[in-house]
């Protein structure tokens, strides 16, 4: 199976470096058609010196990255210019678990996360009449909950940032593990009652998984449910620079975390989040419904001026933060004149925590109970 991956869109211009002998085959129409490029070697790579990671979280930057396959460049009338990549499946998950977490993790996790993100990608292939709505909104006076949910590309089948899954082509360092992560999982998926999974995960659970509908639409999944996670709260820096990529490493304070902010504060950041003017200052932050991980997905923020409820989970982070909270399971504390959040965990919560199966990984679990353990129910089967 082949994949189209969405590296960059809408640039005025893309700048690619040949590693190699491609065949150029330009568009007929300089403005509307793709140029698309084919490696004629098997060890031909390009490189694009300015990809965006991470976007709109704390971790954004700009990186060097290298890729193969192929390449088309795409331009739609009164549209910038998309660069998308064509390459294999098992390819693409070779790059996205030395992308997600490092090539130098644990074989059984190397192994989950090869499956799960074999699954997560083929799931909507797998279960067309199975997928809830993408980006969701619900909005009534004094309140809008909104949901970013996995809606389809148009031009590519999934994009390479956070939004889908981390895929960074052959930049992160391959080793024969990785290798042989993907080879000994060939084809395998995550199953419920014979049927591919949508196999959501994330970094950090904080203790506790968390349910499907607080983060996205309101359906219950049988294998998106909490469990409980004693793995994840580890300060064991050997194996967290072994799993975690660099920029990642940066975030230590991932199982608890404290954020502050005074009044005035908060009511600009609120107000740039979500374009709604609150007045000078914040008056007070009431969560009103929490799931099971204590990840809040109604909130009621009050202001001297305007009062709004506003969820889900990603929509509460987006809105506290310059970027994105860690997460929005966190306690609110007032104290001299300040808004004290004292968090857990780092990500939505729902699926399998990568830190904690990263310790139970190292501590010889195979990654089929891992997978049993996060997901209730599924079994593992090869697709072909």
């Amino acid at each position: 199976m082949n994949l189209s991956v969405g590296l960059i869109q809408n640039r005025e211009a893309i700048e690619v470096e040949l590693n190699g002998r491609f065949n150029l085959a330009p568009g007929k129409h300089r403005i509307t058609s793709p140029i698309t490029l084919t490696p004629l070697e098997p060890s031909a790579s390009f490189t694009i010196p300015d990809v965006t990671i991470g976007i709109g979280f704390h971790w954004e930057r700009s990186e060097r990255q290298t890729f193969r396959g192929g390449l088309r460049i795409i331009q739609k009338p009164g549209q910038g210019l998309t660069a998308i990549n064509e390459i294999e499946l098992e390819d693409y998950v070779t790059s996205v678990i030395s992308s997600e977490m490092s090539a130098s993790c644990p074989m059984e996790l190397l192994k989950a996360h090869a499956v799960i993100s074999r699954s997560w990608l083929w799931y909507p292939k797998a279960n067309p009449a199975a997928i809830g709505p993408g980006n969701g909104s619900i909005e009534k006076p004094g309140e809008v909950i909104r949901w970013y949910g996995r809606e389809a590309h148009e031009d590519f089948d999934v994009c390479a940032d956070d939004h889908c899954q981390r895929y960074q082509g052959i930049t992160k360092q391959f080793s024969t593990t990785v290798e042989q992560a993907v080879k000994e999982t060939h084809h395998e998926m995550l199953t419920y009652h014979g049927k591919v999974c949508d196999a959501r995960f994330y970094k950090c659970c904080g203790g506790l998984t968390e349910n499907y509908s607080v983060a996205w639409d309101d359906q219950r999944i049988p294998y998106l449910v909490p469990v409980k996670d004693p793995y994840c709260n580890t300060s064991d820096m050997k194996l967290l620079a072994q799993i975690l990529p660099n920029f990642d490493q940066e975030t230590l304070d991932f199982y608890r975390w404290q954020v502050e902010y005074d009044a005035a504060e908060l009511a600009e950041i609120v107000k740039s989040r979500l374009k709604e003017d609150f007045g000078t200052r914040i008056v007070d932050l009431v969560p009103l419904a929490r799931g099971a991980s204590g990840r809040i997905y109604r909130l009621k923020i009050e202001g001297e001026s305007k009062t709004l409820i506003i969820g889900k989970e990603l929509e509460i982070r987006r809105a506290l933060s310059k970027s994105h909270l860690y997460s929005s399971a966190f306690e609110v504390e007032k104290k001299d004149g300040k808004f004290v959040l004292k968090g857990s965990g780092w990500g939505h919560g729902v699926g399998l925590c990568q830190i904690g199966a990263a310790v139970m990984a190292d501590g010889g679990m195979d990654y089929r109970d891992i997978l049993r353990h996060y997901y209730p129910g599924t079994d593992t089967e090869i697709e072909e």
